[in-house]
């Protein structure tokens, strides 16, 4: 953390003339005013993206980002002010924008600003974009599209996407914690284009696949890569002989990994601060009650070593950690940023994240996920007549306020007599995320994270995440189909 801190100093501040003694000033022109808390955040980005179409790279870019943001908090009022130009008049021109908030007051001692306990990074700090060079990179693009067409003659297009991102960011607060991070992300996305007759009508379809997180291109090994092409082909081939999904109330089977996006969506943003300090969640108030069947246990850790979701500290500053939501079925917290913590009067959970320097920070999610239960997978698809295995999702929405979600699948199965059979295309569920919960009859002992794909938007903002659950039975989902 200190050879963190060392580079975001030489990045974010001595080009621009900046000294990390110099921000104590601008936090005293800051407490000139009744404010309560107030933090810089500075950032530095660089992020590229290449994309492959019909054999040729159809698409390069690279960007550069930087930054800086202001803000100021009084009770329940946040005033923010950000510049791409990271300078000290630009600092006091922000300072001055922000501290309107409050009222005119005696000046106030302000902490000087100390370097934050040194904690063991996630992830290594290499810059993704420069393990590999241009050559290099189309050559894996390249190398992604032939494994997709050597899987299976019936694919006719291939759409492959890699894409990296090096970040540093430094944050200093007015209860003089400064703080620093180094963040790589890495991201590779296949999508396959099949095309058969299936009963004397010509049938295309498409399956995707993809993963990623804090590493540099080294992460993409030929084995991976084979299983991303391998993946893509099948749910298309899958979808290629499916027929329409039904429609009514069913038992639903969810598969380990991906799955967990419904539990995300469903349940996840419901339980972020934010909705819960306003009342606007269907979990407003309800820390200590039944909220879901027994064995049920949901956590959100943003500790977990290189991946997607994961950060050392989040954008306020604050170490991530492994926060239980609910444990057992039952009620017991929220995610934190500090702004929600100190007006809820409990303690940030390392869950402040913001998509840049020119937005402010809110409750998002990490890494969430279901715990694995005790039950088989197949003793799990055995123990249902009839009903829905869902292997993968694509699109969903969710309405915190109700909890109410639509989930489409973009691999499924028809359950009978005990046995995954007939695939099936056009499926949605449909149902009550809290109530759901509650429907869950059995949890399996395969417990799995997604490939690393996730991204989360709330209020216009984008943050990298990662999901995860076992094998999930949830009795009595309503399935909305095209049979």
């Amino acid at each position: 953390m200190s050879n963190h801190l060392q580079t975001a100093e030489q990045t974010l501040l001595a080009p621009h003339g900046l000294a990390s003694r110099q921000l104590d000033g601008i936090f005293g022109q800051l407490f000139g005013h009744h404010i309560d808390f107030a933090d810089l955040y500075f950032q530095y980005a660089r992020s590229e993206a290449w994309s492959l179409e019909e054999g040729i790279v159809k698409s390069g870019t690279f960007n550069i980002e930087q930054g800086v943001g202001v803000r100021a908090i009084s009770g329940e009022k946040t005033a923010f002010a950000y510049s791409d130009d990271i300078s000290l008049s630009a600092l006091k021109a922000a300072a001055a924008t922000t501290r309107a908030i409050a009222a005119a007051g005696a000046p106030r001692l302000v902490p000087l600003l100390r370097k934050a306990p040194c904690l063991a990074p996630l992830y290594v700090a290499t810059d993704p974009i420069a393990s590999l060079d241009a050559t290099q990179k189309v050559k894996l693009l390249e190398r992604l599209e032939a494994l997709a067409r050597a899987e299976d003659s019936r694919v006719k297009e291939v759409m492959a996407h890699i894409a990296g991102t090096w970040e540093v960011i430094l944050v200093a607060r007015s209860d003089g914690h400064l703080a620093a991070d180094v963040r790589p992300l890495v991201r590779v996305s296949i999508t396959v284009i099949m095309e058969d007759e299936v009963g004397g009508v010509k049938r295309r379809e498409q399956g995707s696949s993809g993963g990623g997180g804090r590493s540099d291109y080294s992460y993409y090994t030929d084995d991976q890569l084979k299983t991303y092409a391998r993946q893509a082909v099948h749910q298309a081939s899958v979808n290629l002989a499916a027929k329409p999904a039904p429609a009514g109330e069913m038992t639903v089977v969810l598969g380990p990994g991906w799955p967990g996006i419904l539990l995300h969506e469903a349940v996840g943003h419901g339980l972020e601060g934010d909705f819960n300090r306003k009342g606007s969640s269907t979990f407003s108030g309800r820390i200590g009650e039944r909220v879901a069947a027994k064995g049920v246990t949901v956590v959100d850790d943003g500790t977990i070593a290189h991946r997607r979701g994961s950060l050392t500290i989040d954008d306020e500053g604050t170490p991530t950690e492994r926060t239980v939501l609910i444990e057992d079925g039952i009620l017991k917290g929220y995610l934190q940023d500090t702004l929600n913590a100190r007006l809820m009067k409990t303690r940030p959970t390392g869950n402040g994240r913001r998509e840049s320097f020119a937005h402010l920070p809110m409750p998002r999610m990490t890494n969430t996920m279901m715990l694995g239960g005790d039950r088989d997978p197949e003793e799990i698809i055995r123990s249902v007549k009839n009903g829905l295995y869902a292997a993968n999702f694509g699109g969903g929405q969710v309405d915190i306020t109700s909890g109410k979600f639509v989930f489409s699948t973009a691999e499924a199965y028809l359950i009978e007599d005990g046995k995954i059979t007939s695939p099936v295309k056009g499926a949605t569920l449909i149902g009550n995320g809290p109530e759901a919960m509650t429907r869950v009859s059995m949890i399996g002992n395969d417990m799995a994270l997604d490939s690393g794909v996730g991204t989360c938007g709330k209020e216009g903002q984008s943050v990298p995440v990662g999901v995860g659950q076992p094998t999930l039975r949830i009795d009595g989902l309503t399935v909305g189909g095209t049979g």
